[in-house]
């Protein structure tokens, strides 16, 4: 059974950002694999490539594009950096109001799914389900206002207020809600008091045939001489949440190892903090990468020997780090210094796939990674595992579960609406 589907989310291709590849990747997969139509109402392109932007996007409020099948109505939303508090606020309100005036442009759908890039437009998308009486389902990506916590910026105790007197309205008026863990599921029905029955875990993904494990004798280790180096390696977004920190305090503590690199590879509002921050430490042990094009990234991670993965100690459950994914698809082990009971650590103990430390505790991951460093044969199990453990989490599955959340959405809506209109007695003659 396919199904016309409209999603919201700010980000979406050619954007690099994670939520943003992995709803162009489930898009995608719904119109190739089920013949679906989805359309996506998605804000201007975040990234820096002016070509794409001058060849793609014109004067226009909102402009109808094509990719891969899926239609793409992309407004013409304000694209401030969001490292300053106000300019990400304006951000999201002139993606709301734009995606708000774009929603009469669509087509009758039959259901409609809005994630939480900003977590605001979960409006537009009850407002779309109102007039075309259909499901609407909540895709949470980050749970706010918590989530905000992670975040560098002056935090405004009002909007905080407003935002989670927002993000309860809305899920409880979700048909269904998709969380990426049991912690999130869980602090979704405590917190947030969101119906367990209509809560379902779907976590993120990684596809195994785009990221798989390569020699670290690669064209990009041998291009940026690292390959004789043990690379301790971050990739992804270089964001607040995080708390990076920790890895330029860790490398300081291991300068002495004139073998180890820890390299970053990525982009994000915290990126020119750390690389001041090993400039002032003197610190000759760390290099800084650009993104890299997607068909290199198999390359990309196998010239690294561990990863590293963080998550501030007070987002545990309402933030997932979805490069974990990515990361295990590679083959190669990691140090989580994330929450005990959060997503990854409950991953990584699960398939022993990689080592936890104590979030935020430069000197703990220090020791995870000197600990790898000085055992090769169990850093090479560790990679083993992840690489196994990645077929859990393979693209064509969560896609697929997707898909029987949408289509079971629709009948319980469908024998919902049934049932309510044969519960109406007929008018007496």
């Amino acid at each position: 059974m396919s199904f016309n589907v409209v999603f919201l989310n700010r980000s979406f291709y050619p954007d690099i950002s994670a939520t943003g590849q992995l709803l162009s990747e489930l898009c995608v997969d719904l119109v190739k694999r089920y013949d679906c139509r989805v359309t996506v109402i998605t804000g201007r392109p975040l990234i820096k490539d002016t070509s794409f932007l001058e060849a793609r996007f014109n004067s226009k409020l909102v402009e109808r594009q094509d990719w891969q099948g899926v239609e793409i109505l992309r407004v013409k939303s304000t694209t401030f950096t969001p490292a300053f508090f106000l300019k990400r606020i304006f951000n999201y309100l002139t993606y709301f109001l734009l995606a708000f005036l774009a929603s009469f442009k669509i087509r009758k759908p039959e259901l409609v799914v809005a994630l939480t890039d900003p977590p605001i437009i979960g409006f537009v998308g009850l407002w779309i389900a109102f007039r075309f009486k259909i499901p609407f389902i909540i895709s949470v990506r980050d749970v706010f206002p918590e989530a905000a916590r992670g975040l560098s910026l002056r935090q405004n105790s009002l909007i905080n207020f407003l935002l989670d007197c927002a993000n309860r309205f809305l899920l409880k008026r979700a048909d269904r809600v998709v969380a990426l863990g049991e912690l999130m599921r869980y602090k979704l029905i405590k917190e947030k008091g969101i119906a367990q029955a209509k809560i379902s875990i779907i976590s993120d993904w990684a596809d195994t045939r785009d990221i798989r494990p390569l020699p670290k004798d690669n064209p990009f280790s041998r291009a940026n001489k690292i390959i004789d180096n043990f690379v301790v390696m971050y990739a992804g977004n270089i964001g607040a949440s995080s708390g990076l920190t920790v890895l330029i305090d860790a490398a300081d503590l291991l300068r002495d190892y004139k073998d180890m690199l820890f390299v970053f590879v990525g982009e994000g509002i915290m990126k020119n903090r750390l690389m001041e921050l090993a400039r002032q430490y003197k610190l000759e042990n760390i290099k800084f990468f650009p993104y890299q094009p997607r068909g290199v990234l198999s390359e990309v991670f196998s010239s690294a020997d561990i990863f590293v993965i963080a998550l501030k100690n007070d987002l545990s459950g309402y933030s997932v780090p979805s490069k974990i994914y990515s990361i295990m698809a590679s083959g190669r082990p990691y140090v989580a210094s994330v929450p005990q009971d959060c997503e990854v650590s409950q991953i990584t103990l699960k398939f022993d796939s990689g080592v936890i430390a104590e979030p935020e505790d430069s000197r703990a991951l220090a020791d995870k990674i000197l600990f790898l460093y000085a055992n090769k044969e169990t850093k090479i199990k560790l990679g083993e595992n992840a690489r196994k453990a990645a077929a859990f989490f393979e693209r064509e599955k969560q896609v697929n579960n997707y898909f029987r959340l949408f289509n079971e959405s629709l009948s319980a809506f469908a024998q919902s609406t049934y049932a309510l209109f044969a519960s109406v007695d007929p008018p007496k003659l």
